[in-house]
C-alpha cells in the first residue's frame, strides 16, 4: 500500500456525464429542494448506460460544486449550527468540490433521469450515477 503523500497523483480530471437542470439559480440552503423534482440530462452517447435503472428506487448522484470557490477545515453546519471539519459537514465548499446525495428516481426519459431530492443547483455538472442497493447498505452496518 502506497502510504508516501509524495506519490498521489497531482492532480486527476473528471469529465461530466451530464448536467442538473432544475429551478434553483444559486447555491444556498433551502429545505424546500429535497421535495422537488430535478432532471438529470447525460450525455446521448452515455444513454445505454441507464440500461435497467428503473428498477431502482434510489440513486447515489456525485456532482462537481462548479459554483463553490474555496474552502475552510473549520465551518459552522447549515443543518444543525454546530461548528465541525469539512469532511463532518456537508458543506459545498470542499478542497475538492465533489458533492453526494441520494434521491429517489422518479422515471426515465431517454438519456434524462427525473430525480426527487438532488440538492444541486441548476447548471451543476454530473460526474456519476450510482446504484442505492438497501439490502447492501444496511449489511456493511454489521
Amino acid at each position: 500500500m502506497n502510504k508516501d503523500p509524495e506519490k498521489f497523483p497531482e492532480k486527476i480530471e473528471f469529465t461530466p456525464i451530464g448536467y442538473v437542470e432544475n429551478d434553483y439559480l444559486e447555491p444556498e440552503y433551502n429545505e424546500e429542494i429535497y421535495e422537488k423534482v430535478s432532471k438529470i440530462t447525460l450525455k446521448n452517447e452515455l444513454t445505454d448506460g441507464l440500461y435497467r435503472i428503473e428498477e431502482l428506487e434510489k440513486l447515489y448522484i456525485l456532482f462537481y460544486f462548479s459554483r463553490s470557490k474555496g474552502y475552510k477545515l473549520i465551518n459552522r453546519r447549515r443543518y444543525d449550527g454546530e461548528i465541525a471539519g469539512v469532511f463532518a459537514s456537508r458543506s459545498p465548499f470542499r478542497p475538492n468540490g465533489i458533492g453526494l446525495t441520494l434521491v429517489e428516481l422518479v422515471k426515465v426519459e431517454g438519456n434524462v433521469l427525473y430525480v426527487k431530492g438532488l440538492d444541486a443547483i441548476n447548471g451543476t455538472p454530473v460526474l456519476d450515477i450510482k446504484p442505492y442497493l438497501k439490502e447492501i447498505e444496511e449489511e456493511t452496518k454489521n
